[in-house]
């Protein structure tokens, strides 16, 4: 069972690592507003401000994460989040990282966003 808890582990904070860096959550924001038609790689290059070969390399990170997934639409790349990856994320850190035992906060000390 450790061993599961470990790859378990190993995989969150392969799908954080990504979202450390502020141009790639960016972008991923972007790509959760306008979820679940997805957005070209283009748009988001657009929106983002940032230089086409900058924000390649961080779809691509962020695809590694395993957050995105990418298809092709004719001669475009449109990029939507792996939701599914997301709520396996999301259940590890609550099951494994958030329970109540190993938690010494106060709800009332968190800011509203971080509130359930």
């Amino acid at each position: 069972m450790e061993i599961r808890v470990r790859q378990a582990a190993a995989e969150a904070q392969k799908s954080l690592c990504p979202l450390s860096e502020e141009d790639r959550l960016d972008i991923f924001r972007v790509l959760v507003h306008r979820s679940p038609a997805g957005v070209a790689k283009g748009a988001v290059t657009r929106h983002c401000g940032l230089p086409g070969a900058a924000c390649s390399f961080h779809l691509k990170e962020l695809e590694r994460g395993g957050l995105v997934r990418c298809c092709r639409h004719g001669r475009s790349q449109v990029y939507t989040v792996n939701f599914r990856a997301i709520q396996a994320l999301l259940s590890h850190l609550t099951e494994h990282c958030c329970s109540e035992e190993e938690c010494d906060y106060q709800e009332s000390t968190l800011p509203k966003a971080a509130r359930f």
